[in-house]
């Protein structure tokens, strides 16, 4: 595996600037997530890496070799994408087996047999190896399309929300058998998500994008509690952190224009009185969404709680975080 380090990259498709002077190390055997809304250039950042596109400035090094010049095929790099992208005309088997196949990996054929019947396994399609992709549902396609790359062993496995399309249950199996095929073969993997549990669950490494520009890298835990900007304290966290006016509870610091409270950290107590407009009974958990002098907080509180709409409380923050009026996180 290799360690991948984009050094103030940018690229532009026509007027829009897709990625604006991105920096950032990917560490050997790290599992990186990308988060971000439609357009921040997480995709764009993985097709930069794979070579599908190349980068108007800036350079991209894979294992301390620059990719200049090298085709996608020469960057010995796997991608996954969120279609499915198989051999409609092959069996599930051929579709794993194609790119063992490649005359780059001359790879011995009980070598093929082992690897892909192990992977089938992982993935839960042992039973459709001998089925015509075309015969599978969206789900099952998807899966295939994730063991295609898995039963390579290439420098780094790029997956562009490999896991949107599945249904909830295969979704949290396939997370932890991901995370534990990440781990097991000490692979670099570099991963697209709008998934904030994915994130949080499957990652080494978070990068924030905005507008094509990296905010903020570093653990999912960093992420969350010492976020740079309100921007990059919103990818992270459900129900989502709550961003108040900083006068909304006293003992806000100068030029702090916003509080941020994540759910966890209101709690009742002997501060200001609160209207519970809904409860929501998730039964591991119970979510409180009130009305403090005007504003809408949502709060977390025992799954056993008796609290009905209507009831009034009293809450108090705990560990809030401020913010200047550009929304940037004041230390």
């Amino acid at each position: 595996m290799a360690e991948v380090i984009l050094a103030n990259v940018t690229k532009r498709f026509g007027d829009h600037l897709a990625l604006d002077n991105v920096s950032m190390t990917v560490p050997d055997g790290s599992f990186v997530v990308l988060l971000g809304p439609t357009g921040a250039g997480k995709t764009t950042t993985l097709r930069l890496i794979s070579g599908l596109e190349r980068p108007d400035s800036g350079e991209i090094l894979i294992d301390g070799q620059t990719t200049k010049g090298l085709t996608p095929a020469q960057r010995n790099v796997a991608m996954v994408f969120q279609q499915y992208s198989l051999y409609p005309h092959l069996t599930v088997r051929e579709n794993l087996e194609f790119p063992l196949k490649s005359p780059m990996l001359r790879t011995p054929k009980d070598e093929i047999d082992r690897k892909v019947k192990a992977i089938a396994d992982v993935l839960q399609i042992g039973h459709k190896l001998d089925n015509k992709a075309t015969a599978l549902s969206g789900g099952e396609m998807q899966r295939v399309s994730i063991g295609r790359a898995l039963v390579r062993n290439p420098q780094i496995y790029l997956m562009d929300e490999p896991l949107s399309s599945l249904d909830a249950k295969l979704r949290a199996d396939l997370r932890i058998e991901l995370k534990n095929i990440q781990a097991n073969l000490g692979a670099t993997l570099l991963y697209v998500t709008h998934d904030q549990i994915e994130a949080m669950t499957m990652a080494t490494h978070v990068g924030v994008l905005h507008h094509g520009r990296l905010v903020q890298f570093g653990s999912p835990r960093e992420v969350y509690e010492e976020p740079v900007s309100i921007y990059a304290a919103a990818r992270l966290g459900l129900p989502r952190i709550n961003i108040v006016p900083a006068e909304l509870f006293a003992g806000a610091p100068p030029r702090a224009a916003f509080m941020g409270l994540r759910p966890e950290n209101i709690q009742q107590g002997s501060g200001e009185d609160s209207l519970v407009q809904r409860v929501e009974r998730l039964g591991d958990q119970t979510r409180l969404h009130l009305s403090c002098r005007g504003q809408s907080l949502v709060t977390v509180t025992d799954p056993h709680s008796n609290l009905q709409s209507g009831d009034i409380i009293k809450i108090q923050p705990h560990n809030p975080l401020y913010f200047d009026a550009d929304g940037i996180r004041l230390a």
